[in-house]
């Protein structure tokens, strides 16, 4: 539903295929009536599209069906972020503080453009005053930060979106 209580609908395109735009629009309004009540999860089918979402900290709808081309995630400010079917999502493996460098003088471990190896530290996150390192479980180019230094994240938050590598190369 949208800000005036009204259904928000989802435009179908040729062969009813559902356009990318549409269905961010609508996630993210299914975001803030989620937000703006004491609904924790909704699972919504329209056509071949199927999305579930649940609340806390870091809402992660996902879809199924067609189109398969289409995957979206929220990032933890509650952007929708349109991802690649080649990109990757490194996710939080623990509840806690994520930082992007070892101490707030030091440069990010990684940034936007930088390849990163299988094993790379790619942030730490805090957990019960212990400092553990995120590495990535993947080689890639960093395409996107997803979470900002100092932030509480669940298990399961997506924290960095990876492009992949051509035959080994940026």
């Amino acid at each position: 539903m949208g800000d005036d209580g009204a259904p928000v609908p989802l435009r179908q395109g040729a062969r009813g295929a559902t356009d990318a735009a549409d269905v961010r629009e609508t996630v993210r309004a299914l975001i803030q009536m989620m937000a703006g009540g004491a609904i924790t999860e909704l699972d919504v089918t329209f056509a071949d599209v199927s999305i579930r979402l649940r609340g806390g900290a870091s809402v992660v709808p996902s879809f199924s069906g067609e189109p398969a081309d289409l995957s979206v995630i929220v990032a933890s400010d509650g952007e929708v972020v349109a991802v690649a079917p080649d990109d990757y999502i490194i996710t939080a493996p623990m509840i806690g503080t994520f930082y992007t460098s070892p101490s707030p003088s030091d440069p990010p471990f990684v940034r936007v453009g930088d390849p990163v190896e299988e094993g790379q530290t790619v942030g730490i996150i805090e957990a019960m005053k212990i400092m553990n390192e995120i590495a990535a479980d993947r080689s890639g180019i960093v395409a996107e930060v997803l979470v900002a230094n100092a932030q509480a994240v669940e298990y399961g938050s997506p924290l960095l979106r990876l492009t992949p590598l051509q035959n080994g190369l940026p």
